[in-house]
């Protein structure tokens, strides 16, 4: 009798520690959402871009990032917008920006491609609007969670008047993305021509992580470029994929199209940057309906 009460109890313990088990094993089976980004300069058409472009394809397509931010793409006669041909064959939406207005001879600007989505899509011409430089803006839904990407390209001079631009164009590309970005996360992305500890950057970093930086320790980063060490001779990481650090975790982040292809040929005058950042506990889908 004894014996039988205590394999009910027993029974009915394990009965009654069934859903937490059951809690528990799904709390540990369910991966934390996260998204990947991509930033790449192309160098436009130079170097046979016919055969560049399907090495930047095939990369691509094995790492298929939520969302890719592209500077330098053209169009002009007989090549097509490089940011149409990289989304048809990805099976991506875009989002080209230009100073050059359509039916121009030739279009030159940035880019934004998704996989993901689209819940909005804007745009936006930089100040000092001489200097023709620009920023492309998509909100995407990542499994239900809208998230804000930017594409943007600074000015290249090196000396103070270079520094100067740049300080004026953060400064309006933080106004356009407070306009637009609403409730939900902002990552910005794309080749700013400073390294990351720059002045030009310092409003830009006050707001945003640097997702490389964030998880390389400090003795690895000196030597990283994302300039082509094959065209320049100092190592300088001057692309940068920036992400808002209340909101979004940086995870992993690695340096793409490094090794020249064939024949010693590379992807671009620029190395691209991939990164892995992962949606912050408690952030919930904030802003998914925001238009």
């Amino acid at each position: 009798m004894r014996k039988m009460m205590m394999m009910r109890g027993l029974l009915a313990a394990v009965l009654a520690s069934a859903p937490l088990v059951a809690l528990a094993q799904s709390a540990v089976a369910a991966p934390a959402q996260e998204m990947t980004m991509v930033t790449f300069n192309l160098h436009h058409d130079r170097e046979n871009w016919p055969a560049r472009r399907q090495v930047i394809l095939r990369e691509l397509q094995a790492l298929q990032p939520d969302a890719i931010a592209l500077q330098e793409v053209i169009q002009k006669p007989h090549v097509r917008n490089q940011a149409a041909w990289l989304a048809r064959k990805l099976g991506y939406e875009y989002q080209f920006v230009s100073t050059d207005p359509p039916g121009r001879f030739k279009r030159y600007g940035n880019a934004l491609l998704t996989r993901r989505p689209v819940l909005s899509r804007n745009d936006h011409l930089l100040a000092p609007l001489g200097d023709y430089r620009t920023v492309a803006h998509l909100r995407i839904d990542v499994e239900g969670r809208p998230v804000n990407v930017y594409a943007t390209h600074l000015n290249e001079r090196s000396d103070e008047v270079g520094s100067r631009i740049r300080g004026e164009q953060v400064a309006d590309l933080l106004a356009f993305i407070a306009q637009s970005a609403g409730d939900a996360p902002v990552v910005v992305a794309g080749d700013f021509n400073a390294l990351v500890d720059a002045g030009d950057l310092s409003e830009l970093r006050n707001h945003y992580g640097d997702s490389y930086g964030s998880v390389h320790v400090n003795n690895e980063l000196a030597q990283v470029s994302t300039l082509n060490r094959h065209y320049y001779d100092a190592p300088s990481r001057i692309d940068h994929i920036f992400f808002q650090q209340d909101r979004l975790l940086a995870r992993e982040a690695k340096i793409l199209f490094d090794q020249p292809y064939a024949d010693g040929r590379w992807a671009s005058d620029h190395y691209g940057v991939w990164t892995r950042l992962q949606f912050a506990p408690g952030t919930g889908n904030a802003g998914a309906t925001t238009p």
